[in-house]
């Protein structure tokens, strides 16, 4: 007698990291003979979970407490915990949550349909926490969210020691993929259908340091710094060689790594977008130096002026943290400072808060809530007004935009479409005569500029259907989606007082 696939849906907290992780997850799943769940309840529910917010634990045991008399109810269903924070907290699941089934961490990702087979067939919680990786994850089965646009992880890990980050101890030290391994995945990705590809990285231009000793290095990394460039540098002019990418990102840099070379790589190689998202986390040097932020404020805004200086038209975002340990009123006033003279396009912006097992954790100086509060609202006041003067530049221009999926809320209820300005502005725009579909480009003008986003509600000049939008279109037979997503957010986010989430740009936490 034959029975029906069992099905499963993916929960996602976090970074990019977590998200392109829960890709993984799905393709590993769907490999294993699962299917996505539809409207009803799946059999299996897995947690991708965080450990940089300061609620993540209790957020996790609180969605795990309301599947419990839904998992009461179906006999059979399983629910797994992965990601950061169940490489943390490991027994401490199980024991708070008795029904759940699976704990597996960040190094053994690629464990978790033999795992939830084995709890099935013992009907026993399984708990595996690798110290070290067990598998790059880029080897794994990868089900894709968006057929034209996708991430392309280059390294895991992390060498540095910021004192309010956890995410070094939970991924480990850095381990960097082979080149040539990078761009057979650019390359099939294309082959595919996607125009845009995101190099992903805990630290991602430290590229080549996973590697040890030049010396020691694969032969084609000699071959691309032995010019004397970056290892990160050559990477991104060799993505500039693959036919048929149109749009090249990457995140999260950081400033003690980023060198001339990358700048003129960025500004020399034309699928590399004119955006950057470069962490400053604080503009005080006393601050940075508490933080092991191995840069200062000069050092720092001198990037920001070498890039604008090489590519006039970047939009520069960041992260900044409010209220570390120690920090004073003429501290705080540094930050603001940088802030006016960087002139970001945007900022992710946190209240610092405690997260246990950080040096920061302990330090002396943590201050009241009512303090860092207040310097919060002045920091976000500060950069939505820069935000929207910045926007208000494009006003006239002539965008082409990447159509895309769900970016805008109301877009049903406005009748516009939406998708991504080269720079990585948010773009609303009139729906055009002809049909367009996520994945497609339209040739649009700005005609209103707000802090978040742009409009352009005249007439779209252009559209030009790709392989992306066909791509789109023959995703459409394959059923709803089983990962759940946090989308980044930009600007003033909910009312929790959140850490930084070390090197790369967060997420919000998914639903």
């Amino acid at each position: 007698m034959e029975t029906s696939p069992r099905t499963y849906e993916i929960r996602t907290y976090g970074c990019q990291m977590n998200v392109h992780d829960s890709e993984r997850l799905s393709g590993l799943l769907e490999a294993a003979g699962y299917v996505r769940a539809g409207e009803a309840e799946p059999d299996v529910v897995v947690f991708n979970t965080c450990a940089v917010r300061e609620n993540a634990d209790n957020r996790l045991y609180g969605n795990l407490g309301h599947l419990r008399p839904v998992k009461d109810g179906r006999p059979g269903m399983q629910i797994a915990v992965g990601g950061c924070l169940a490489q943390k907290d490991r027994d401490t699941i199980v024991k708070r949550a008795p029904w759940v089934d699976v704990v597996f961490g960040t190094h053994n990702i690629g464990s978790l349909p033999a795992l939830l087979e084995r709890s099935r067939v013992q009907s026993e919680a399984q708990v595996e926490i690798e110290e070290s990786l067990v598998t790059f994850p880029s080897t794994l089965p990868t089900r894709r969210e968006s057929p034209y646009a996708a991430w392309v992880s280059i390294s895991v890990g992390c060498n540095n020691t910021c004192t309010f980050c956890i995410v070094p101890s939970l991924r480990g030290k850095e381990k960097d993929r082979r080149p040539g391994e990078i761009l057979a995945e650019v390359e099939a990705l294309v082959g595919e259908g996607a125009l845009e590809i995101t190099l992903l990285g805990q630290n991602v231009n430290a590229y080549g340091s996973g590697f040890g000793a030049l010396s020691a290095a694969p032969d084609e990394v000699r071959a691309m710094t032995a010019d004397g460039s970056s290892a990160f540098a050559g990477l991104l002019r060799a993505c500039g060689t693959v036919d048929g990418l149109e749009r090249v990102r990457f995140t999260s840099p950081h400033p003690k790594d980023f060198t001339d070379d990358v700048i003129a790589a960025m500004a020399e190689t034309p699928n590399v977008m004119p955006s950057l998202h470069m962490p400053l986390q604080s503009g005080s040097d006393a601050v940075l130096k508490a933080m092991r932020r191995s840069y200062r404020q000069e050092r720092y805004l001198g990037i920001i002026e070498k890039v604008r200086a090489a590519i006039p038209d970047a939009a520069i975002t960041t992260d900044i943290i409010v209220g570390f340990p120690g920090e004073t009123e003429a501290d705080f006033e540094q930050t603001l400072h940088v802030v006016r003279e960087a002139r970001f396009s945007s900022a992710f912006t946190f209240q610092y808060s405690k997260r246990p097992g950080t040096p920061a954790a302990t330090m002396d100086g943590q201050l009241p809530k009512e303090v860092v509060q207040e310097r919060y609202e002045r920091l976000v006041a500060l950069q939505e007004e820069i935000s929207w003067a910045e926007n208000k530049k494009q006003l006239g221009r002539t965008l082409e935009v990447l159509v895309a999926e769900g970016e805008g809320r109301k877009d049903e209820a406005t009748r516009r479409l939406s998708g991504r300005a080269p720079d990585n502005r948010l773009v609303h725009f009139q729906v055009p005569d002809e049909p367009v579909r996520p994945g497609d480009m339209v040739t649009v003008e700005v005609t209103y500029a707000a802090p978040h986003h742009l409009v352009a509600d005249k007439p779209v000049q252009a559209v030009r259907r790709t392989r992306a939008g066909d791509a789109w279109e023959a995703r459409l037979a394959e059923g709803p989606k089983g990962v759940a997503l946090g989308m980044p957010t930009i600007g003033r986010p909910a009312q929790v007082p959140a850490a930084a989430s070390g090197c790369a740009a967060p997420t919000s936490t998914g639903a």
